[in-house]
């Protein structure tokens, strides 16, 4: 069984180049996503060490060797200590700084990755706006895609079985929120990190959510 313990971080390296994987359409222009990966990507980004954000500098990706072989393409969320690993090849993964859900909506569990957007729409759900109408009402009828959307520059969309769960990892424009509880549930992460590694995950990658505690 996979626990949240068969990780072990390495020194910081060059991140191997993603391999390019179709993603879903989005309601925006391939134009816009360049103009929009510009605006939140940092000049002469490096993962390693661009941190213009003044996050914890602990969240910032990193290359780190697995304790034992692991299926390259999933995604393994460790809600303890707040890092998401994305598996490049069975003994190496991305490993990069997130904030999950708060208060009880993190909802742990294995998920499939069945959709992948790029700059999606965004609607917040029936339960969201019952339980903060003040924050989520008005965009009832959905929000588009662009710098200021909650799912930011790319969204992983989770799914239990058929289910579309209405979970997703995703970027945010609220970058100084990882590292906390924070989200309606669900997984969050710098824009520019998502974007490093969002084109090499496979639909039909499994996204393992450990629990918080």
């Amino acid at each position: 069984m996979i626990t949240r313990r068969h990780f072990i971080a390495t020194s910081f390296a060059m991140f191997s180049a993603p391999v390019a994987v179709p993603a879903m359409a989005a309601a925006s222009t391939p134009a816009q996503w360049e103009m929009w990966d510009q605006q939140v990507t940092p000049p002469g980004f490096d993962p390693a060490t661009s941190n213009p954000w003044g996050i914890n500098p602990r969240y910032l990706p990193k290359i780190v060797e697995t304790r034992q072989p692991m299926r390259p393409g999933d995604i393994h969320v460790d809600a303890v200590a707040r890092f998401l690993y994305f598996i490049q090849d069975e003994n190496t993964a991305f490993r990069v700084g997130v904030a999950i859900g708060s208060g009880n909506l993190y909802e742990p569990g294995v998920y499939e990755i069945k959709v992948k957007k790029k700059w999606p729409s965004w609607t917040p759900t029936k339960q969201m706006i019952e339980r903060d109408p003040a924050s989520f009402a008005e965009f009832a009828n959905g929000m588009p895609g662009g710098p200021t959307n909650p799912l930011g520059s790319r969204a992983l969309y989770l799914f239990d079985g058929g289910r579309d769960t209405y979970l997703r990892i995703h970027g945010t424009p609220y970058p100084r929120s990882i590292g906390a509880r924070a989200s309606s549930g669900c997984v969050r992460l710098v824009m520019a990190h998502i974007n490093t590694f969002y084109d090499a995950v496979p639909l039909g990658a499994t996204a393992h959510l450990y629990p918080a505690s």
